[in-house]
């Protein structure tokens, strides 16, 4: 399984762990086989972002509350966190190691630019936005002002 679709689990919005067939992780490759370009990934973004509009507007996704369980769960957690900001909080509310081995690791699934794997920054703010899309794609009710 994934990185993101062990986010999807973990939100009510993909199959539980359990019934995914289990998966042989590979070694990260040494060099980012990432072919995607800045530009290109803005048009995927744009494209992403017009389905989420119109399955929103069709009502043919029915929405889960991911907004309120991870609420509820930064509610729990000992240390403050901004879950909406923030990838790696993202990712710790979620019990899923939020290393930056771990979030480059999704960045490559994700097909993040190669421009942004040099700068962590970068990488964490296109991530962090491109996994709350795709989480609001598969029916998670992320609000629209965190996707703009």
């Amino acid at each position: 399984m994934g990185l993101f679709n062990t986010i999807l689990s973990k939100l009510g919005l993909g199959k539980k762990e359990e019934e995914a067939a289990p998966e042989k992780k590979a070694p990260a490759p040494a060099k980012v086989p990432s072919r995607r370009t800045a530009g290109e990934a803005a048009t995927a973004r744009a494209r992403r972002m017009e389905r989420i509009r119109a399955a929103r507007a069709s009502k043919e996704i029915p929405l889960v509350d991911v907004t309120e369980k991870l609420e509820k769960l930064a509610a729990e957690k000992p240390m403050q966190s901004n879950w909406k900001t923030s990838i790696a909080d993202l990712l710790f509310l979620l019990d899923i190691d939020h290393s930056y081995e771990n979030r480059k690791e999704l960045a490559i699934e994700l097909e993040c630019p190669e421009e942004f794997m040099d700068d962590s920054a970068e990488m964490n703010t296109w991530l962090h936005k491109t996994v709350l899309e795709m989480i609001a794609e598969n029916g998670g009710n992320i609000p629209l002002e965190l996707l703009d």
